[in-house]
């Protein structure tokens, strides 16, 4: 977040105490006055405050330098729309059975919010996406924010059967993305590892009533028999939700898709599978642009594959995607019609202490995120979160270690196959926050302003509405404490994969198996 200041030619405390007005005007114990303020050191000779002269300056940096003094977050405590531990997050709802025999088209594949969180869907193996819609606030309860119920489930996907290549396609839903709303109906793009669909998803509460060749229920009359012409009319009926396929995009991809991502002209949009990365345009089917191609003319010299791509969110011609090695590749489509040659590549250097016979496989990216700026991206690969500024390419700014007891553990994670589990992540609204999952059913948060982070658990023991989570910690050795968990004792088989942030408020959506729990904040 940063701040253009333009104020007069000293920054000294009158320029901070303008900022605040909540600091002029309350009376609070806990909010300091303006001379316990200025008593405190920040005077206005202090050199950190005669430096705040005229110029852009990241607010981060120098929450660094003052948030040790517990008083700047004080009189700014919506600043970065909340800190991950400032946050109490309650239980909301959890949808999904509860019996402990899953069936695998149940298991949630996907996640994902619209552009202004009304609508939540997922996707799942058996391809069905389901839409959950919020419903409105209650207003006599102002602390109760509206709860997700079923808006429309329908079928996506099916599963095919590639005669060719005697290769069973699955009807798994790989990724759901959203189009802005434009009119009445909603659109989204869903895709499985062959074929990408649009649809429409629209509401129809009346219907059309007296025809003049058709009966009611839909058989034809005899023309010969119609004496009088009648003009129809629409009749009020119960509202029904209609999903339908508009377009059908196929036959582009050799490999499977992992990735797709709706550009920021919202006219054109990218499919990304193993080896190639296409673009297409919304409104035709038949042809689409490949601009990446990283395949060998000899598929033994293969040595990565993609991972993950992602179009900018403000610049059109600009996208990334990331790799197996670990790089993330940014390319700008006005260079060259084929993006072959990135504009610049991101990598941090291994650390030789660390090098290990897992290095290769613990470093491949599975998710690459833009924040809503554009300024960075996050990149999650099987231990870790990175945050990369996009004009510094040599390293990440920051680095988010999520379940680092686990690295004495990769050998038995190899050997059950989930070291090579992909987790997703995801910012908070004003990109101050990130999240992501783990094992045990854990997600963390990392908190960008105040370096502090949080383990919190999705389980249905903590199930009634409002009940506040508790944080919880990983023992990696030694003795265990009262509250912490043994590593040892963690289950692998759950394991969070797939979350969503809502991009307006503090709701989340964290997908476990085949449960959606919706956790939200704490409201006074």
């Amino acid at each position: 977040m940063e701040i253009l200041c333009i104020s007069g030619e000293n920054w000294g405390w009158e320029g901070l105490w303008q900022l605040c007005p909540r600091a002029q005007s309350s009376s609070a114990e806990n909010i300091p006055s303006r001379e316990r303020f200025q008593s405190s050191g920040l005077r206005s000779n202090h050199p950190e405050v005669e430096d705040l002269k005229p110029k852009r300056f990241q607010v981060s940096a120098l929450l660094s330098k003052w948030t040790k003094q517990n008083m700047w977050l004080q009189i700014f405590p919506n600043l970065g729309a909340g800190g991950g531990n400032d946050i109490q997050w309650c239980f909301s709802q959890v949808k999904g059975a509860v019996d402990d025999d899953v069936a695998e088209a149940d298991i949630i594949s996907t996640v994902e919010f619209n552009h202004s969180g009304e609508l939540l869907a997922t996707g799942d193996k058996g391809g069905r996406v389901v839409i959950f819609q919020q419903e409105q606030e209650n207003k006599t309860q102002s602390h109760s924010r509206g709860e997700y119920n079923v808006y429309s489930t329908f079928q996506s996907h099916e599963p095919e059967f590639d005669y060719l290549k005697s290769l069973e396609i699955e009807e798994k839903i790989n990724k759901i993305r959203w189009l802005p709303q434009k009119n009445a109906a909603q659109f989204l793009l869903s895709t499985n590892d062959k074929t990408i669909k649009l649809w429409k998803i629209s509401e129809r509460d009346k219907r059309p009533e007296g025809y003049n060749l058709k009966e009611e229920d839909g058989r034809y009359r005899d023309p010969t028999t119609v004496t009088t012409l009648r003009v129809p009319v629409f009749r009020p009926m119960d509202l029904m939700v209609e999903a339908s396929p508009r377009r059908i995009f196929a036959n582009a991809h050799t490999y499977h898709i992992n990735s797709i991502s709706i550009n920021s002209d919202y006219e054109t949009y990218l499919s990304a599978d193993d080896l190639r990365i296409n673009l297409w345009h919304l409104e035709i089917t038949d042809r689409s642009f490949n601009i990446v191609d990283i395949k060998p003319a000899n598929m033994e010299e293969l040595t990565e594959v993609i991972t993950a791509a992602e179009f900018h969110p403000n610049s059109c011609n600009t996208f990334v995607y990331s790799s197996s090695k670990g790089t993330i590749r940014l390319c700008d489509m006005r260079a060259s019609a084929l993006c072959d040659r990135h504009s610049k590549l991101f990598e941090e250097p291994e650390d030789p202490s660390n090098r290990s016979f897992f290095s290769e496989i613990i470093s491949s990216i599975s998710d690459v995120k833009f924040s809503h700026s554009g300024r960075y991206m996050m990149t999650r690969d099987y231990l870790s979160v990175k945050i990369w500024d996009l004009n510094m390419e040599n390293r990440p700014v920051e680095t988010y270690q999520v379940h680092e007891y686990l690295r004495s553990k990769l050998c038995s994670l190899y050997e059950n196959d989930c070291i090579f589990d992909k987790f997703e992540c995801c910012w908070n609204g004003s990109d101050s926050i990130v999240m992501t999952g783990s094992y045990n059913n854990f997600f963390r948060m990392f908190d960008r302003n105040t370096k502090r982070d949080i383990t919190l658990e999705a389980s249905r023991e903590n199930n009634k509405p409002r009940t506040v989570l508790k944080p919880r910690k990983v023992c990696a050795s030694g003795k265990r404490k009262k509250d912490e968990i043994s590593v040892d004792s963690l289950d692998f088989n759950k394991k969070i994969l797939h979350t969503a942030w809502h991009p307006k408020e503090n709701i989340i959506a964290v997908a476990t198996t085949n449960n959606l729990y919706i956790f939200q904040d704490k409201m006074n």
